[in-house]
């Protein structure tokens, strides 16, 4: 039995139209059936941030958690029980709201095709924010590209929105959404029928792992932020028989302390994981600010960057570095694997028809740990990285005892420098007593060159690297690392 799909807009309960296909964009949904126009196409990828919206759900303590996301990359059936702002809406009122009216005061708009995008981002700003700091202001913004206003303007604007304080006409009005997300809570499984497939959104473990028993793997698609399965769509024009959503799988978007280590939920968002494990490892943390835009971060997930195979996912190699753990899940039971295990060969993983990704364990950093993560790419905010190097060694005074180097974008898959571990082992861990391992990488790897880097660049810069993390360690601090990177 197919069940309708339904979201809050305008204080309204929208319910998507049966014929509405299951791979249909939020972003096309807007533009073509509820012909709110305001909100942009530019690449269909998620990179510009003219189609940014805002999605709210119910967060913890009854209140709301607003989030920017990219309306071009995100399924219109993935906002079942959620509320949907647009710049549209902000354009109700007969007075613009403090957004729009900070944008006109500061001039921050002239073609106007980006505008919308930005508004929306500085929006969800707005609501997660009490005043601006020009740093998380940056980086809230950095997902939205502008070709002619220039960003000193509307970075302008973001601080002069908080001048008139907390006028926002949709404060007193949340409690009222909260009360009326609850109505539209599910109790079971979500299944919807379209005229091109299915769309099906389990809420336990246990459903997600019956449901991908039945159906065939070569025709289902499991989503998690759709990050980049929105570009299967919106590039490839690809689609399934079946998309399995696992955005209301409770488990999957628990983060659990051990004790010794930390476990996050394949579903936890790059921006909830962000606390735990920034808390944890701060490089870490650092890298995954580079990761993508706070749209992008708002929706992609730490177990589909995994699950994806990608050789030039930039969480994987940090996460081999800390010797993270997987654990997989079928209807036949559970099993668990170190991370490098995970990966075969170019795309190919380790996933068996009917497993997922559950969960991915990374330990906490001992007293003798020392851990560094490089980015190498042409621009600093969302960028495919050309080498992506992470290290992880533990000392016995300043004697290797153990190390852990691993790679993105130096092979067909994530992988470790082991030649290079070995030569670091029982050395110290010293400018002068490392080159053995230096000179080690261009065994472990023999890298491709491609548009983003030559083969030979890519190896000196690994290199490199290894040696910016000793002097690093052996100094005592960071050398440069803007500069640097």
């Amino acid at each position: 039995m197919s069940e309708p799909v339904r979201f809050v807009s305008r204080g309204q309960v929208v319910t998507v139209a049966p014929d509405v296909p299951h791979t249909m964009t939020v972003l096309e949904y807007l533009r073509t059936r509820l012909r709110r126009t305001g909100s942009k196409e530019g690449c269909a990828e998620g990179d510009c941030g003219a189609c940014t919206v805002v999605v709210a759900e119910a967060g913890p303590g009854g209140g709301l958690k607003h989030r920017a996301v990219n309306a071009c990359i995100l399924f219109v059936h993935q906002l079942d029980g959620k509320a949907l702002f647009t710049v549209d809406d902000l354009a109700e009122a007969e007075t613009l709201h403090p957004v729009q009216q900070a944008m006109v005061d500061s001039h921050g708009s002239q073609c106007g095709f980006c505008t919308p995008g930005f508004v929306m981002s500085l929006f969800a700003y707005y609501k997660t924010h009490d005043k601006a700091d020009d740093s998380s202001l940056k980086d809230a913004l950095a997902g939205n590209l502008c070709r002619c206003t220039g960003y000193r303007p509307i970075l302008e604007a973001g601080h002069r929105m908080f001048d008139a304080g907390k006028a926002d006409r949709f404060a007193p009005l949340e409690a009222a959404l909260v009360a009326q997300l609850g109505t539209l809570a599910r109790s079971r499984m979500l299944q919807h029928s379209t005229p091109d497939g299915s769309f099906i959104a389990p809420r336990s473990t246990e459903e997600l792992a019956d449901t991908l028993a039945i159906l065939p793997a070569g025709e289902t698609w499991i989503l998690a932020g759709g990050t980049d399965v929105g570009l299967w769509v919106t590039k490839q024009h690809r689609v399934p028989r079946s998309i399995v959503y696992l955005g209301r799988v409770a488990e999957l978007q628990r983060i659990t302390d051990h004790g010794e280590s930390i476990e996050i939920g394949a579903g936890v968002t790059y921006t909830d994981a962000f606390g735990a494990i920034e808390s944890l490892h701060a490089d870490f943390a650092r890298m995954v600010r580079r990761l993508g835009s706070t749209q992008i971060r708002n929706s992609g997930t730490l177990g589909g960057n995994i699950a994806n195979g990608s050789p030039i996912g930039d969480s994987m190699p940090a996460l081999i570095a800390l010797g993270a753990t997987l654990k997989l899940r079928s209807k036949t039971g559970s099993r668990s694997m170190p991370l490098e295990e995970f990966f075969l060969a170019y795309r190919k993983t380790a996933l068996q028809p009917g497993e997922f990704v559950e969960s991915v364990t990374v330990c906490k950093p001992g007293r003798q740990s020392r851990f560094g993560v490089y980015k190498l790419s042409k621009r600093f905010d969302q960028d495919i990285s050309a080498v992506l190097a992470a290290f992880h060694v533990v000392l016995e005074g300043d004697t290797v005892h153990s190390a852990r180097l691993a790679f993105g974008g130096m092979a067909g898959t994530p992988a470790r420098a082991k030649q290079a571990e070995a030569a670091l082992t029982g050395k110290r861990f010293i400018p002068a007593e490392i080159e053995t391992a230096v000179t080690a990488l261009a065994t472990d790897f023999k890298p491709m060159s491609d548009m983003r880097a030559s083969a030979a660049y890519r190896l000196l810069a690994a290199q490199n690297l290894l040696r910016k993390f000793c002097v690093e360690v052996s100094s005592g601090g960071k050398i440069s690392v803007e500069a640097a990177e």
